[in-house]
């Protein structure tokens, strides 16, 4: 959401051109936030091996191939190309446009290509990430400090998969949201009392809402995030002393940002139906319950510490923000917080959004703690005084340069042979070396395989070989996933279930148990390594073979 006013922190009112021979300087010098993007860019694209650890996900593998699809055909798939199991059927590219973006980059460069794409969009939600800090009027240390626990629960999701572009446009929409809702102004509001929702103003929220319906399916919160500062605002003459008319016009303000977000949001191909596919999605637990991203993240795993220090931390940011007189910021956190301890998708969207506006909570409650000794007081007066004054510098420099410098050097990084030969799906975590073995058996079989590997299925070979399963449940449904897991752990009725599929092979994990039970009856071991398990029905071609 973008917005006719803007509300900037105190040493954000020190940002000014330098005069003179400064200017060169800030120009080279990046702030804190672009420095710490640009660190972040080539962390994943070094350290953290994201030519590869990207790809974790194999789902990556479908939205490339649709994105290629596209691009070739100009038009977007109505019917499942992908599988033998369902083919024909229905099916909604619900995130499209990140499909293109996903199909266009690997045609410029194949999977490095695609690996930097997801890697400038990680850099620059960091970027956002502390600019929302700053707008919040967030302390520079305590932003410092955050960064550490926002990394380590983001980077659970860093994966090639398009709700890292929704963690983009979150972070803007809040980001706008705030600068809107004045939340640094004083009582009575005067930093936005002439605020007005203009024409362009409501097309820019329209058409944002529009990219994000095409991109992701969170579309859906950027007219929550409206109505819940429409919320807020509405709220705070009910709770304190404050001007009434002020606080009104921003709840109204809000209501009708909300309602643009919403209506851009129908400006995609399917129109209503997308919200409609979205809605009985998100409502079909027994469906939900069955995927692993969709439930509770496990804080007894080795270095979860981490993400609970954000939870505490965004907890407390918004227990400080109704002392702050924040409503809007209080159920924000209530509502993130929630999701998060349900669904471990949620914890990259807390740390995001919960952490810089909590910064902004706590920096506010230091500056008005009251009945302190002299002495914490004064170490306190300190310590905020110190932090301003380092904004105040930082407000003032650039680094634009470094900027196009740095994407410059990740695209040659990338290109680099050496790189280049190795992006792409791990080796260790998916049947590559298999898929060597199945490219040579006949083009009709009907390949069992997990819905971990599909994806890698449709990537691997472009579509042509039709896969039994991937991860699309929304597509496939909750009856098909009750069936397909009850295969897959060779329970009682799994015999039956091969002979109505018709399965002529199967590429399953190594220590998978319904490979052990394929073999007690009668399959025939075609290919084995590390990873994966290629077994052959008797009597079918290409079915012999050694181990």
């Amino acid at each position: 959401m973008t917005g006719s006013a803007e509300v900037r922190c105190p040493a954000a009112s020190a940002r000014g051109g330098p005069a003179g021979g400064a200017a060169w300087r800030a120009w080279l010098v990046p702030d804190l936030s672009l420095g710490v993007a640009l660190v972040i860019l080539f962390y994943c694209l070094t350290l953290f091996d994201g030519v590869q650890r990207f790809f974790r996900d194999s789902d990556s593998g479908w939205h490339i191939r649709t994105g290629e699809a596209i691009l070739a055909t100009g038009a977007l798939p109505h019917a499942d190309p992908y599988s033998f199991s369902r083919a024909g059927h229905s099916w909604l590219a619900w995130e499209w446009g990140a499909d293109v973006l996903m199909g266009g980059a690997h045609r410029l460069g194949g999977a490095g290509c695609v690996a930097l794409l997801y890697a400038v969009a990680i850099a620059g939600g960091v970027w956002l990430w502390f600019r929302l800090h700053w707008t919040v009027g967030g302390n520079f240390f305590l932003a410092c400090v955050m960064a550490a626990p926002m990394l380590s629960t983001t980077s659970l999701h860093w994966l090639a998969r398009p709700h890292v572009f929704s963690w983009v446009l979150l972070l803007v929409a809040v980001w706008q949201a705030e600068r809107v809702s004045g939340a640094l102004a004083d009582a009575r509001g005067s930093a936005s009392a002439g605020l007005r929702l203009r024409a362009g103003t409501a097309l820019g929220i329209f058409l944002f809402g529009a990219v994000w319906a095409n991109l992701h399916a969170s579309f859906f919160l950027a007219p929550v995030i409206g109505l819940i500062y429409a919320a807020g605002h509405g709220a705070r003459p009910w709770i304190w002393a404050v001007d009434a008319r002020v606080e009104r016009r921003k709840a109204v303000w809000f209501s009708w940002a909300a309602g643009c977000a919403l209506l851009g949001s129908l400006v995609n191909p399917y129109g209503w139906n997308l919200h409609r596919h979205v809605l009985a999605y998100l409502g079909d637990t027994e469906l939900l319950a069955r995927v692993g991203e969709f439930q509770s993240f496990n804080f007894h795993a080795e270095g979860a510490f981490q993400i609970v220090v954000a939870l505490g931390l965004a907890a407390l940011g918004g227990l400080l923000a109704l002392v702050e007189r924040r409503p809007a910021q209080l159920l924000m956190s209530v509502v993130l917080l929630v999701a998060a301890l349900r669904s471990a998708r949620g914890l990259p969207v807390a740390a995001l959004l919960l952490l810089p506006l909590a910064n902004g909570a706590i920096t506010g409650a230091l500056r008005r703690a009251q009945g302190l000794a002299p002495a914490p007081r004064s170490w306190l007066d300190g310590f905020l005084g110190y932090s301003d004054r380092l904004r105040a510098l930082e407000a003032r420099l650039d680094g634009r340069a470094w900027a196009a410098a740095g994407l410059v050097l990740a695209v040659l990084l990338v290109r680099t042979p050496a790189v280049a030969a190795r992006a792409g799906f791990p080796a260790d975590e998916f049947p590559v070396a298999a898929a060597a073995v199945v490219d040579k058996l006949p083009g009709n079989i009907r390949l069992l395989a997990p819905d971990k590997y599909g994806g890698y299925l449709i990537y691997r070979f472009e579509g042509r070989r039709k896969v039994f399963f991937d991860g699309r449940s929304d597509f496939y449904g909750s009856g098909f996933m009750k069936d397909y897991i009850r295969l897959m752990q060779a329970r009682p009725g799994w015999r039956e279930q091969v002979e109505a599929w018709g399965f002529t092979h199967a590429l399953l994990p190594k220590d998978c148990s319904l490979a052990a039970a394929l073999e007690e009856a009668g399959w025939r071991r075609l290919y084995q390594d590390g990873v994966a398990t290629l077994l052959g029905r008797p009597g079918n071609p290409g079915s012999c073979g050694t181990c």
